[in-house]
């Protein structure tokens, strides 16, 4: 009883202060967010490498399905969010983390199959030409792995992307060892004589840079899980680059309640495979939504996965607009909405102990990652 007890505070540490102003503008809440913390880490043998990349995950388990499951217990939740980290070089390694509150003074307390369909309607999706929206913010935080799915930069040397696109839920994919990270840029001019790059009608030609990936983060809540169960909630990776990418990238942050999304919209730019070579944008409501997931029925085909879901709200303590990640991208879902099939688009949400433990995956120390 006591493990439920100090779940249930985990859950709903994340307090959201909302401005009381009678011109109200949509702004990051304030959330206190928990401490993640590495606790002991084991040598585990090297993987086979053997699973075959998926570019899109699809789950019978709808909203009423997760909401009616049981809610995990406090060792359940350490379990998922303990981690494999997959190097380099092929050897891989399982850290076990404990899950902490600090209070202000400093004080810790531990507490069938279907046809996939997932284009609604009208084709909604635009396509990003020209290195003048490519390469500038928010277009150039995405960026393509070289197993097919997408990613999104949110350091220096860190992207964001699904955990299915690295790991089936049972092995690591082909190509994870060897994994790549492409950045979009133009190609060089081919020296012709009289050719009007900036008049001409058709889109100047763009090529992918790789840069090689140093290790790889996987909770085991999507390792213990498969891609066909209550896992999806865990269906998120971290990939840290051998070098900076110099690019100008979008920071995490906890995803607020649907109620509080600008025009109750999400947004995220995905590779769909589609359309080879284009970055694709789109942005739609979101439908319905529980702890760990954001339901909606934006336009998207297989590629996409991995896209960092974001929004735009006003920073108070910045005092200007600001876009955060708060999702990502996971893949497609039958729902069986009061006997009627429905399917649905679906993002992870990043909760208060998904941010804390992203963040501490990037920074190393959880002093930084006290406000999500």
């Amino acid at each position: 009883m006591a493990g439920l007890s100090t779940l249930i505070l985990l859950l709903c540490a994340a307090k959201d202060v909302m401005p009381s102003s009678s011109h109200w503008k949509p702004t990051w809440p304030s959330y206190r967010v928990p401490v993640i913390l590495p606790q002991s880490t084991l040598n585990l043998a090297k993987p086979q490498f053997d699973a075959e990349a998926r570019l899109d995950v699809v789950s019978p388990c709808g909203p009423a399905c997760h909401k009616s499951s049981p809610l995990p217990t406090y060792e359940e939740v350490k379990n998922y969010l303990s981690y494999e980290t997959l190097y380099a070089n092929g050897s891989l390694t399982e850290t076990e983390v404990g899950i902490y509150i600090l209070s202000n003074s400093g004080d810790r307390s531990q507490g069938k199959s279907r046809t996939k369909r997932q284009i609604y309607g009208y084709d909604s999706r635009f396509s990003i030409f020209g290195k003048d929206f490519l390469l500038n913010y928010p277009f150039s935080t995405s960026v393509k792995l070289s197993t097919g799915c997408t990613g999104t930069l949110v350091a220096e040397k860190h992207v964001l992307t699904a955990a299915h696109c690295i790991h089936d839920g049972k092995s690591y994919v082909k190509g994870a060892q060897k994994l790549r990270v492409g950045f979009l840029k133009p190609k060089l001019k081919d020296g012709s004589k009289g050719a009007n790059i900036t008049n001409s009608a058709m889109p100047e030609k763009m090529k992918f840079q790789w840069i090689r990936v140093k290790r790889t983060h996987v909770p085991k809540g999507w390792i213990k899980g498969n891609a066909n169960d209550i896992g999806m909630d865990y269906d998120y990776a971290l990939l840290e680059l051998k070098k900076p990418h110099k690019r100008k990238f979008m920071k995490i942050g906890v995803s607020p309640p649907a109620r509080h999304l600008p025009g109750g919209r999400i947004h995220f730019s995905g590779y769909d495979n589609d359309r080879p070579g284009n970055l694709v944008y789109r942005f739609c409501d979101v439908k319905d939504e529980t702890y760990d997931l954001l339901y909606q029925q934006c336009d998207a085909q297989p590629g996409a996965s991995g896209s960092g879901v974001y929004v735009r709200m006003w920073k108070r303590q910045n005092h200007k607009w600001e876009r955060k990640i708060i999702g990502i991208f996971s893949g497609h879902q039958w729902v069986d909405m009061n006997g009627t099939p429905q399917d649905f688009n679906v993002a992870v949400r990043i909760t208060p102990l998904k941010y804390a433990q992203i963040c501490y995956w990037i920074k190393g120390n959880y002093l930084d990652c006290r406000e999500g």
